[in-house]
């Protein structure tokens, strides 16, 4: 008789690897969760004091970065990577990260590797001030092979409804400042591989203090820290993502607005010196963040206040016009 195991799926490893995660699962639960880990789904209780809430969402991977972590054997950070692209993208509509799930699927199931995967979810969920209250763990054989395994994350939060769309409470003469990113955090990555294989780069090749593959897979910054303590002095932010400054601030202007940003204001990672010489100024700005992770739009009145309570810089300041112009 043949079994599920002979077709390429454990369902004791599945066991024995919800029995591992549970107290990484467990250091993430709020006050807000209910029961336990092992039900059908998970719960949690909505927060008191909003008067007209929203729930919002958001879902993301780690992209290319996740080969590199494999390759190189280093998978403790992709977890974090995971948690911070969904919950930097909920804060940007002001929502206040409740809680995440993530999907974790493989050929076949590594205990160890997958419990240092969901180790670093958990690391981020408590960066992020949220629940890990559920997940899903597949062994698909004829989908993936050997150690390769592929992430996904979704996170849910709560805003006020007219707190939401940022665009309106951005006006001309604000002040653009930039919180430093970790790194590349994580896009870009099959342009950086590339370059790596390009230039014969090692994983080992020192860059300061670090080596490549240390600076390469830093984890991609959390923010809900810095949003929850400055949020009443924020007119909007913008996660810099993939297509860089160029693409994702204009996100977040109304009509006839746009961006002067100052290029030598920006602090850029030391990660940034392996495109030099094969990628171009304009290529990098519009596929990287240039160590800009997040940008808060401030009034006047209130940058002092930002820049005392943060690692805040002043970048550039919104003007007349439309899109972002890099000066």
């Amino acid at each position: 008789m043949i079994t599920y195991k002979d077709a390429g799926v454990d369902i004791d490893a599945g066991n024995e690897f919800v029995n591992a995660i549970k107290p990484h699962v467990k250091s993430t639960f709020t006050p807000l969760v209910l029961g336990g880990i092992g039900s059908f789904s998970g719960a949690i209780r909505l927060p008191s004091g909003y008067k007209n809430p929203a729930i919002l969402g958001a879902t993301d991977g780690v992209g290319t970065k996740l080969r590199l972590a494999i390759d190189a054997n280093r998978l403790e950070n992709v977890g974090i990577d995971l948690v911070a692209m969904c919950v930097n993208d909920l804060i940007c509509n002001f929502a206040t990260p409740l809680f995440f799930l993530d999907y974790y699927a493989t050929s076949k199931l590594d205990i160890k590797s997958a419990e240092v995967v969901v180790k670093g979810i958990a690391q981020g969920c408590v960066r992020a001030k949220c629940a890990l209250i559920g997940g899903e763990t597949a062994e698909m054989p004829s989908m993936y092979e050997g150690k390769d395994f592929d992430l996904a994350g979704f996170a849910v939060g709560m805003a006020e409804i007219d707190e939401i769309d940022r665009t309106k409470f951005v006006k001309q003469g604000d002040v653009l400042v930039a919180l430093p990113s970790s790194g590349l955090h994580s896009n870009g990555y099959s342009l950086a591989r590339k370059v790596v294989e390009k230039k014969g780069l090692k994983f080992d090749d020192k860059m300061g203090e670090k080596s490549l593959i240390e600076l390469l897979l830093e984890p991609t910054r959390i923010y809900v820290d810095e949003f929850l303590r400055l949020k009443d002095k924020i007119n909007a932010l913008a996660h810099i993502t993939g297509g860089g400054l160029v693409e994702n601030l204009p996100r977040v202007f109304g009509e006839n607005l746009g961006a002067k940003i100052n290029k030598s204001a920006i602090k850029t990672p030391k990660i940034y010196e392996i495109f030099n010489g094969v990628v171009s100024e304009t290529e990098l700005y519009r596929t990287f963040n240039m160590g800009v992770g997040l940008v808060l739009v401030v009034s006047k009145e209130n940058v002092d206040f930002v820049l005392e309570n943060s690692d805040g810089y002043v970048i550039g300041e919104v003007v007349s016009g439309s899109g972002v112009k890099l000066v």
